[in-house]
């Protein structure tokens, strides 16, 4: 399966998709701008029809066609003229709800999941019925009657990112709040990514967001100051709703809803912040950045009796966003992005690779020709480099790697020699499973 990446920064979503073989040899980036769109009021009926007519004839191909039905060729064969003649959709959005089922589909069945109802609140485009013009940022876009072109109510971000392109697809949305937007996909060229033997390695933990083997740390007591402060606004607010009239409840759900956002936003200042760095320092030094693989990190620690204060902690964590994050900028500046298991990374001392006692923020190496004491997270950070290095070795950095080792393990197969602890080729006839 192919690792795709997702992130949202302000108005723009990173789509990252890498191929990977024996050498990474082809990636993709979509860069999905999302630009409001100036709708007079006497368009705004034809809008929703034609968003509703969509989603039905989506849900009508979903419900009158072979549920293991993904292939768009055989979809389009069985159903299309169908769907036409119920619905009255021109020939390329008929087409574009074929796909969406499909596409549905098959995210579904990645996910074990059934397919969701189809909601009137987007609409797909292809360059045949879709259109951008930069000489007055506006698009073109066909409805069920007419095509039509609307102004685009965008700043000098947005202008910035669609300068000189040619989008060839886009999706028509329909907010919440009732307003409209168009979410244009650009296709761009990503540079090669670096050839080096040199890893960065990375732990992330609550204490300290981020620290890497160069000994660079991100302390996280300003953020976790912060969501305590907003944690505590929240419980202040809450149980006020829950005491006061009906209009103190809607001004407190209003005030809730503002502090939600103003975390988020915080959180994902910082994540830019400190994934910025960490590619630069990357670049800088042309090294490959290695990170451990926590999906699911999460679900594990619930599972663990702590307190109520605990969970929240830990299901603040911030990581698959720093990840995100890590992701797209790692492949727009060619940086190889490593994911190692990290199984013994925070356990195992770099130096000597025995099992040590960690307490707090102190790590010490229980094996007397050692004795090795130090942080933890600069220790599992160096741990993570040393894993990442021996998956980069052997089949190229691959950007979603698993090692079914523990640490201990799988560097002393293939970086050290047992008796010396010294350096060595790595050996290709044990390698890491590659996702």
């Amino acid at each position: 399966m192919l690792p795709v990446y997702e992130t949202l920064r302000s108005n723009t979503i990173f789509r990252l998709t890498c191929y990977t073989g024996d050498k990474m040899s082809c990636m993709k980036q979509v860069t999905t701008v999302a630009c409001k769109l100036k709708v007079p009021v006497k368009f705004v009926a034809e809008i929703d029809k034609t968003l509703e007519v969509f989603a039905a004839a989506c849900e009508w191909v979903n419900q009158n066609t072979p549920p293991e039905l993904t292939n768009k060729a055989k979809m389009q064969k069985l159903v299309y003229g169908d769907v036409r003649l119920r619905f009255g959709l021109s020939s390329n959005l008929a087409i574009q709800a074929l796909r969406r089922v499909c596409g549905n589909r098959k995210t579904a069945r990645l996910k074990k999941a059934n397919v969701r109802k189809f909601s009137p609140t987007s609409v797909s485009y292809d360059a045949r019925i879709f259109s951008f013009r930069e000489v007055d940022y506006s698009v073109s876009v066909k409805l069920l009657k007419n095509r039509v072109r609307f102004d685009l109510d965008i700043g000098n971000y947005q202008r910035g990112i669609l300068k000189g392109q040619e989008p060839t697809s886009a999706t028509l949305v329909k907010r919440r709040n009732g307003d409209y937007y168009i979410h244009i996909n650009l296709d761009n060229e990503t540079p090669e990514p670096i050839t080096t033997k040199e890893v960065l390695g990375v732990d992330l933990g609550r204490t300290d967001i981020a620290y890497t083997s160069d000994g660079e740390n991100w302390n996280g007591q300003q953020l976790g100051k912060i969501r305590n402060k907003y944690a505590y606004l929240r419980k202040v607010l809450q149980k006020k709703a829950s005491l006061g009239t009906r209009s103190s409840r809607r001004r407190c759900r209003q005030l809730l809803k503002r502090l939600s956002g103003k975390e988020k936003r915080f959180q994902k200042h910082i994540n830019h912040e400190i994934s910025r760095q960490l590619v630069n320092n990357a670049v800088a030094s042309s090294r490959a950045i290695s990170l451990e693989d926590l999906t699911g990190i999460r679900e594990r620690t619930n599972q663990q009796p702590r307190n109520k204060q605990e969970r929240r902690k830990s299901n603040n964590w911030a990581f698959y966003q720093l990840r995100q994050f890590l992701a797209y900028k790692c492949l727009l500046a060619g940086v190889p992005l490593i994911f190692v298991n990290p199984a013994y990374t925070s356990k195992s001392c770099h130096k000597c690779l025995h099992i040590g006692n960690r307490n707090g923020k102190t790590f010490r190496c229980v094996n007397p020709g050692c004795n090795w004491k130090g942080d933890p997270d600069y220790n599992g950070a160096k741990n993570i480099a040393a894993l990442g290095l021996s998956i980069s070795q052997p089949r190229g950095s691959g950007l979603a790697c698993r090692v079914s080792f523990g640490v201990r393990e799988y560097i002393q197969l293939n970086l050290f020699s047992d008796d010396l602890g010294l350096l060595k080729t790595p050996s290709t006839s044990i390698r890491p499973q590659v996702c």
